[in-house]
């Protein structure tokens, strides 16, 4: 029974340990103790008999960025700002055509179509408004 007990507490106190060594740089200071019965404590407060560890700081290395865009592949077709601006009104009017077609089926199907068709109309209906609230 004592045997399980002193690898409980080892085992405790390795955890301890290693957190604190994980903790180093938000910590600041580590101290290392061993008693007289050899069980080894760590701590960032000082402890009579306790010796101060010289961690070296951890490296840290920032992750690179993320792309932005591709370039296009040699002879791609390029688009004008005009053309993309007529393509991009023309998309939000369907849209918006078809937010208005399914918004008045969703009242249509509110008058006495079943739970399971005005789920489908409201869902259609949210969606579209969320690719509208999407484009620039």
């Amino acid at each position: 029974m004592l045997f399980i007990k002193s690898k409980i507490s080892l085992l405790q106190s390795m955890t301890a340990a290693l957190a604190l060594l994980a903790a180093t740089a938000a910590y600041g200071e580590i101290y290392k103790h061993v008693d007289a019965q050899g069980r080894v404590t760590y701590s960032n407060v000082p402890i009579k008999g306790a010796t101060k560890l010289n961690l070296e700081p951890l490296t840290t290395v920032p992750a690179p960025r993320a792309k932005t865009s591709a370039p296009s592949p040699a002879g791609f077709p390029k688009v004008d700002n005009e053309t993309q601006k007529k393509r991009d009104d023309t998309r939000r009017k369907i849209l918006e055509e078809e937010l208005a077609a399914e918004e008045k089926l969703l009242a249509d199907a509110a008058k006495g179509q079943s739970r399971e068709e005005i789920d489908l109309h409201e869902k259609n209906v949210s969606a579209l408004r969320k690719e509208l609230a999407n484009l620039k």
